[in-house]
């Protein structure tokens, strides 16, 4: 580890990394096509759930993992290595020098903008890779849903976290969203993803929830803004959010509230 001077810092080219909620058939993926000729040539297209018809005609280099082990070597290939991790883990030195032995892997490093279609789907592979893991089974020889449940959410968020450590890489998380209601008739919306803790922490590691309807916000979907330059409401166009959050600008003035000041009721 080495200290990073503020000079080097504010030289760094960082990406930001969002997540893009909404209803299925809301143009979740459509969304492709706003981008620039010259940001779709640096893009890569994470076809996971094989939904590309939308952009079946635009020109963009993709992938389709089919299997929870291809989307890891994916992202260990464009997070790097995590020195943190034991020799044997995903996304650990050895993982990272074995996946650079395929051409074809190696390439993707050089992808500027990853789109993944969709974390939805993504929760579905690590969920069914989860069930077949030896801790899947009981002493008895029955599932054991607890710990099927929990190398699941450890597995996504890892995963996430690796995608999130790609900081020159802008990536973008395509996600169903979908309203929840609880027994006390409370309604809220979520992202559709297999658990709960994998949602939970979403918010904690994208910098961008954006939401997409097809009518005025009523104001009860997820939303966030880490960069402080989006209004409220912005156009359905990814191309120009992109340039929003990564060129340098003007943030919205920050309010500190005084210790002394009043709560609201």
């Amino acid at each position: 580890m080495r200290i990073i001077t503020a000079d080097e810092r504010l030289a760094e080219k960082g990406g930001p990394k969002i997540l893009v909620v909404g209803p299925s058939g809301v143009g979740k993926t459509s969304l492709l096509r706003t981008l620039s000729a010259e940001m779709l040539a640096t893009t890569l297209f994470v076809d996971i759930e094989a939904g590309d018809i939308a952009v079946a005609d635009l020109p963009v280099a993709s992938v389709r993992p089919r299997t929870w082990s291809e989307c890891r070597d994916i992202a260990c290939i464009l997070g790097g290595i995590n020195r943190a991790l034991p020799p044997t883990a995903a996304y650990s030195e050895s993982h990272h020098a074995e996946v650079m032995k395929n051409p074809e892997l190696a390439q993707l490093a050089a992808y500027r903008i990853l789109f993944v279609d969709s974390l939805t789907a993504a929760a579905r592979l690590s969920f069914a890779a989860a069930e077949l893991a030896p801790e899947a089974t009981s002493d008895r020889g029955r599932k054991d849903l607890r710990a099927i449940y929990g190398a699941h959410a450890r597995s996504t968020v890892q995963w996430l976290n690796q995608l999130q450590h790609a900081r020159e890489k802008t990536v973008l998380l395509a996600a169903v969203l979908e309203k929840n209601t609880d027994e006390f008739n409370v309604s809220t919306w979520q992202p559709q993803i297999e658990g709960g803790k994998t949602g939970r922490e979403l918010p904690a590691i994208v910098d961008e929830i954006i939401t997409m309807c097809t009518s005025p916000n009523a104001w009860g979907y997820p939303a966030k803004d880490r960069s402080g330059r989006l209004e409220q409401l912005e156009p359905p166009n990814l191309g120009a959010l992109i340039e929003k959050l990564s060129r340098p600008g003007e943030r919205k003035p920050f309010t500190i509230v005084s210790s002394e000041q009043p709560a609201q009721q």
